[in-house]
Parts: C-alpha cells; structure tokens; sequence
C-alpha cells in the first residue's frame, strides 16, 4: 500500500481564530520627484481605536515607489497585530487602482513593490482599497513628513 504524504494538504483546514477587522491608512511621499521619500501607516482596529503606526525612510525615490513603502509597512503591522479583514485607505488613486487590479503596472521601478504588497494580502481573509482625498489621509501624511524631516 502506498502512503501520500499528501493526503490532506488540499483539505480546508478550520480557522477557529475570532476574525479581526481594521482599518489602515497608507501614505507616501517625496520631496521632488525622484527625492528623498518615505512612507507611513497608521492602523486602527474596527472601534477607530489607534492600534499601531510607523513610517520607513526610502532613500532617493520616485513618490510612488514611497505610496507603496507605506502600503507594504501599514500591511506588515497588520499582520503583525493579528488582523484578518483590513480596509486600506490610501489618497493615491494610482495604487487602489492597480492594488485592486484595474490599472496595469507598467514603472519597473514599482512592479517589485506591487508583487510583494499582493503577497501580503494573501495573508488576509479580506482586503478592500478605498481612495481617500489627501486631506483626509492626515495623519499618515504627517508621520511622512516626521519621517522626512529626520533626513534632511
């Protein structure tokens, strides 16, 4: 008789964890464009309870490959905190579109970023992209520019 050690790796495993829901709001940003960049996130849980936030110095960057810094990071705390539903908010049009697969990447720069921010959202049950406008994406684009200001 012949044993698959298989057997059981397509069978749906129970998820006895209590779904957690939250909300992350994502920025970047550069000053010029390539310049200096960074990107931010805050994280709040489903009560708009503050939970998390940070932001990661890019270097010399393009204003987009900064939005997605801050993606993959607010992301990242995500994961860390145990979320299982998120709701991205971001005031970049251009990665809700193409995070929500409606606009191509075309930059090569940015394609890499992409990759591993939809790698991240495997880990979630859920995950939807909202566009904000920038003023009410605030504290995100404040941590941004904390960020900034440490490099000059």
């Amino acid at each position: 008789m012949m044993i698959d050690d298989n057997l059981f790796s397509s069978a749906p495993m129970k998820d006895n964890s209590k779904p957690r829901k939250g909300i992350l709001y994502c920025d970047g940003g550069s000053r010029q464009n390539p310049g200096k960049s960074a990107g931010a996130a805050v994280l709040y849980d489903d009560k708009k309870k503050e939970i998390a936030y940070g932001g990661v110095y890019c270097g010399v960057q393009t204003n987009n490959f900064a939005e997605y810094a801050g993606l993959i990071h607010g992301l990242q705390l995500a994961i860390e905190h145990g979320f299982t539903d998120i709701e991205v908010v971001l005031d970049s049009k251009l990665l809700v579109e193409q995070m929500s697969g409606q606009w191509k990447v075309k930059n090569a720069n940015i394609k890499p970023s992409c990759e591993k921010a939809k790698t991240l959202c495997e880990q979630f049950h859920s995950v939807r992209f909202r566009h904000v406008l920038r003023h009410k994406n605030t504290v995100a684009d404040k941590i941004v520019n904390d960020v900034l200001d440490q490099h000059e």
